[in-house]
């Protein structure tokens, strides 16, 4: 069941974005450095993560959620936050607020989960921004499918928006 719950989500993004999940800012933003820094992304499975989640909270990653925010809303990883969509030149600027205060040297995890993680349009984008700010332990978790498939589908823990 709470796989259909994110049926609807996705649907509308596929409308809104197409079939390849990329929109034109997306595309035009990435470089053949990031392609070549693309290809040593550290990755953590979804396994991984929810281990160090259950870490003492000094000791946990952050969680920064990249993504659109009617997904984020439908459902998340606890304790994520929204750091806006990271395709658009407003979700980079609300990414950067978001970590402005965070140590370089801290986990931080991005994740969005829109469609498969090498075709999702703000992943990417939201790493190339990291990086440059000069953050060291940047962590892309692997979604092969989407966040429905991949970790709700799997039984991992999630929550919706607080109103």
């Amino acid at each position: 069941m709470k796989v259909l719950r994110w049926l609807l989500p996705l649907f509308v993004f596929a409308l809104a974005f197409g079939a390849n999940g990329q929109t034109e800012t997306a595309k035009g933003s990435q470089s053949a450095k990031l392609a070549a820094e693309w290809n040593d992304a550290r990755q953590i499975s979804p396994a991984e993560l929810e281990k160090r989640l259950k870490r003492p909270k000094g000791a946990r990653p952050l969680v920064l959620y990249v993504g659109f925010e009617v997904l984020y809303d439908g459902g998340h990883i606890p304790g994520a936050i929204f750091a806006g969509p990271a395709s658009t030149t407003a979700g980079v600027a609300q990414l950067k607020q978001a970590v402005a205060k965070i140590p370089h040297d801290k986990e931080v995890v991005i994740y969005c989960g829109c469609c498969p993680w090498e075709k999702c349009p703000n992943v990417k984008p939201a790493y190339e921004a990291l990086r440059q700010m000069g953050f060291t332990r940047v962590v892309v978790l692997l979604l092969p499918q989407d966040f429905a498939h991949d970790w709700v589908g799997q039984g991992y823990p999630m929550e919706r928006k607080k109103s």
